[in-house]
């Protein structure tokens, strides 16, 4: 599913694409419904292909949505992002994802992060898991 919501660069909220042109997206803003193109010069990235620094290997967005999830059982963040200090940011994503890099994860990143997890919640999407790939069978070697 995180693969159509989209982030875009320069505008607030989440998109949900909704169908592909020749030169351009027609996406949907999560947060009034509102319809609009999105050409190649708009940067834009699925939530999907996002992850978060870790001190070892990255953590894929999904992953750490999903564990907010659980850790507000399906509801939205107890915590008022508008109001929240860097601290307390920072160990409100140390309660999900401990192993967080400190230096480079900023506290302006988990605000987006959680107002990004409010926003899919608020639309009704609580599923997190990213799709599997079809794997492709392997030939056998009976002839």
């Amino acid at each position: 599913m995180l693969k159509t919501i989209l982030s875009v660069s320069g505008r607030p909220g989440l998109f949900k694409l909704v169908s592909k042109g020749k030169n351009m997206f027609i996406v949907e803003s999560l947060i009034d419904k509102q319809r609009i193109p999105m050409y190649a010069k708009d940067k834009a990235v699925p939530l999907a292909d996002i992850t978060v620094y870790t001190d070892g290997e990255n953590e894929p967005l999904p992953v750490v949505l999903t564990q907010i999830r659980d850790k507000e059982n399906s509801e939205k963040i107890s915590l008022n992002l508008s109001a929240a200090k860097p601290d307390e940011l920072r160990a409100y994503l140390a309660t999900v994802l401990p192993h967080f890099d400190r230096e480079r994860v900023y506290p302006n990143d988990i605000r987006k992060i959680l107002s990004w997890y409010n926003l899919l919640i608020t639309s009704g999407i609580t599923d997190f898991t990213p799709e599997e790939k079809p794997q492709q069978e392997e030939p056998s070697e009976e002839e």
